[in-house]
């Protein structure tokens, strides 16, 4: 059984957001080859970066107006509930990363793809 944070802050992800990785999953989903990968979610958010650069990936989060702060809290959460720790974020890469890694498998959770 997969465990999500659904009454938590993630489930609550911005329309701007939601319509950004709806579009990426729809033009990406096909790519997916099951019966090499059966992972989705593993395939679309942790083959490779969403977001490269320190720069572009602070222009996203103002994009969708989050708070460096606001993110680490939602990673927070999502790694303690499934790792019962947490890893430390350094800089806006990995941690704009680890959040669409997050809310790309709400997305797809929902989707019922996953």
């Amino acid at each position: 059984m997969q465990r999500t944070l659904s009454n938590n802050k993630y489930i609550n992800m911005k329309n701007s957001i939601k319509e950004e990785l709806t579009e990426y999953i729809n033009d990406n989903k096909d790519d997916h080859n099951p019966s090499i990968d059966c992972d989705l979610h593993h395939h679309l958010f942790n083959e490779d970066y969403y977001i490269i650069g320190y720069y572009q990936a602070q222009q996203w989060l103002d994009k969708h107006h989050i708070t460096t702060f606001e993110a680490l809290e939602t990673i927070r959460e999502y790694e303690d509930m499934h790792f019962g720790e947490c890893k430390h974020y350094t800089n806006a890469e990995e941690t704009v990363n680890m959040l669409v890694y997050i809310y790309g498998e709400e997305l797809l959770s929902e989707m019922e793809l996953i």
